[in-house]
């Protein structure tokens, strides 16, 4: 294994010089750097991770906690996590919640004996839904620093987050826009902190509306049960619908697949907005219009305010970060 020792002799510099220029040094040359890293690429130079942990007292490497790696938001999310630390010269060790609270007060039990230096994670539904965040807490109360996306608590940590009251707002005062005079919200995530916030849009919308004299009509679809079937009974349970506002990853979809078998004319007879990602939009056809949640800013939002609270740049306040959605019309709206 080559050794910064071995780098300094080749170069005919000291060891400080090299170690400074591998790290973009301000005290060495621009010349210096691309000759240091040039022979560092070379010669397949790898740092010793082990000892820089001994000697900084820091791993260099960050903890991070999805409750679902099947969840096209989670994904990306965790591929921009991983980007951006790997850019700052830092890796990761994830884990999957799978929605667990047993699951998620492991992944900290284990991570937290000193192999990460903090954690990014969003909270599992079970840990919300029995608003159970002492394990969290335990954490924060060590001085490990934590930072929350997207699912998060009233605790005393970092967090980044979109304006989901807003971004279902703006949905519906669209819809509204429109001319629409049946809207239903469709939702599988009510339980959760992010489905609560972008129903009260979805209410707070039609309630300012003077206009629109229909009561809010908000279906709950059961993961457990068949939600091409609870779909279906909407439009059964509600045939003047005429704009469907969905609130989580795929239930548009779905909405929008049934509404076109029933001989919907879409967006003449009904328009459909989505929060799913640009994954879905290969399946739709009209595409669907969607609300973004930018899921690789919120990614690299959250290893920069980790790294800032490491370096002790936030010393006081936790700070919380508002990444702006925009609602993109396609062909699903007019």
């Amino acid at each position: 294994m080559v050794t910064l020792k071995q780098l300094a002799e080749q170069l005919n510099v000291s060891v400080s010089t090299v170690s400074k220029a591998l790290n973009n040094s301000e005290e060495i040359s621009k010349d210096t750097i691309q000759r240091v890293k040039e022979l560092a690429k070379h010669l397949n130079y790898q740092p010793n991770r082990m000892a820089l942990s001994l000697k900084s007292n820091k791993t260099k490497t960050f903890g991070v906690i999805i409750p679902n790696v099947l969840n096209h938001f989670f994904a990306k999310a965790l591929y921009a996590i991983e980007k951006e630390a790997s850019r700052q010269g830092f890796s990761i060790i994830t884990c999957v919640s799978n929605e667990l609270l047993e699951k998620e007060e492991q992944s900290l039990q284990v991570l937290s004996n000193g192999s990460v230096d903090g954690f990014i994670m969003s909270i599992a539904e079970e840990t919300q839904v029995k608003n159970s965040t002492d394990h969290i807490s335990l954490i924060l109360d060590q001085d490990i620093p934590i930072v929350l996306f997207d699912r998060v608590a009233d605790l005393s940590c970092d967090k980044v987050i979109i304006d989901d009251f807003g971004a279902s707002y703006e949905a519906t005062k669209h819809l509204l826009s429109e001319g629409r005079k049946h809207i239903v919200l469709i939702s599988d995530i009510e339980e959760l902190s992010v489905g609560k916030l972008r129903t009260n849009g979805y209410l707070k919308a039609l309630e300012e509306n003077i206009d629109y004299k229909q009561p809010p009509i908000v279906i709950h679809v059961n993961k457990d049960n068949d939600v091409e079937a609870s779909i279906e009974n909407l439009f059964m349970s509600n045939p003047k619908v005429d704009g469907i506002l969905s609130i989580d990853n795929t239930s548009g979809v779905v909405a929008l697949h049934k509404a076109l078998k029933k001989g919907f004319k879409v967006p003449e007879d009904l328009s459909i907005i989505g929060f799913s990602d640009e994954n879905v939009l290969v399946f739709t056809d009209p595409k669907l219009s969607t609300i973004s949640q930018h899921t690789m800013d919120i990614g690299k939002a959250t290893v920069e305010l980790l790294i800032d609270r490491l370096n002790k740049k936030n010393t006081t306040t936790h700070v919380t970060k508002t990444i702006k959605t925009n609602l993109i019309l396609r062909g699903t709206t007019k």
